[in-house]
Order: structure tokens, then C-alpha cells, then sequence
């Protein structure tokens, strides 16, 4: 897709990123129980300078959340993604690829070397993904979750900067 923008979340975009988050929760990508209409998208744990928008078309195609892992100093050379979610309609057309590149660029832009994520083990579509942009598998805690009555891999990837 070439027309897609990517920047920084504002305030504004509550609406959209709300919205964008119900429509496309799935077991196969998140642990949390599905959204629900009227639950705020930003928060104290969530907020929009945690988040760069895709743009397309003259709408929102997806977003990635990018943050330190932890508030350690030893670890502040870090960042890791704690979300990725792009529209249904927008699969497929460069924004996943598009989302993760902008948020090595911001990982870096923010003085870090190494970034990092985790994702479902029987997410095979993200995993693929993922490795196609340098990342690989650092370590996996069989089991995890258990999702729909399935127990579930949780698979922790990586990548220097």
C-alpha cells in the first residue's frame, strides 16, 4: 500500500483506535477479555505518545504500541511492542511492515539498541511476519494461557537495533 502514513497517536484518536480494537479482538492474538463499547482506549498504562497510527485511504489502517518494558535503568536500552492490530480491510497491504519499521525507527530515535515482543504461539501469521522483519525466537513459556479451553504458548521474540 503505498499511501500509507505513519505518526505519532493524539488524544483524538480515541474514537478510531477504540473502535478499531473491538472490531478486530481475536483469541488468536490477545489474552485480554474482548473490549467492550464504551471502554476507554487511552489510560495511565496506555497513552497516545505509547503509540504510532497507520494511516490510509483517509483512514486508520492499524497501530503499533511501543514502550519500555520495564522502568529499570539496566533496562532502558529496551523497547518492546505490546501490540500491533491492523483493520481487517487494510491486511495484506504493507501496513504490518510498514508499523514495525516506524517503531524500530522510534525505538532508536529514543536512544535504544535492542527491541522485543510477544505473541501467541499459535499466532503462525504474526510469528511469520516477525521473523521476515529480523526477529527471532528468544525464548518460549509453554502453556501460558489458556484461551478457549486450549492451553497456549507464549512466544518472546527479539532483534538488535
Amino acid at each position: 500500500m503505498s499511501d500509507v502514513t505513519i505518526r505519532p497517536a493524539v488524544l483524538a484518536d480515541e474514537t478510531a483506535l477504540a473502535d478499531l480494537d473491538r472490531r478486530t479482538w481475536s483469541p488468536l492474538h490477545s489474552v485480554q477479555p474482548p473490549p467492550r463499547p464504551g471502554d476507554p482506549f487511552f489510560s495511565d498504562r496506555n497513552r497516545p505518545e505509547h503509540l504510532l497510527v497507520a494511516e490510509a485511504e483517509g483512514r486508520t489502517a492499524g497501530y503499533i504500541r511501543l514502550v519500555a518494558p520495564t522502568t529499570l535503568a539496566c533496562n532502558a536500552h529496551v523497547r518492546q511492542i505490546q501490540g500491533l492490530v491492523v483493520d481487517d480491510w487494510a491486511r495484506g497491504r504493507g501496513v504490518a511492515r510498514a508499523l514495525l519499521g516506524a517503531a524500530r525507527a522510534e525505538a532508536r530515535r529514543q536512544g535504544a539498541v535492542r527491541i522485543t515482543l510477544r505473541v501467541l504461539g499459535h499466532n503462525a501469521p504474526a510469528r511469520r511476519l516477525y521473523e521476515s522483519e529480523g526477529f527471532a525466537v528468544e525464548g518460549v513459556l509453554p502453556g501460558e494461557f489458556l484461551l478457549d479451553g486450549e492451553y497456549v504458548d507464549d512466544v518472546f521474540m527479539g532483534r538488535a537495533l
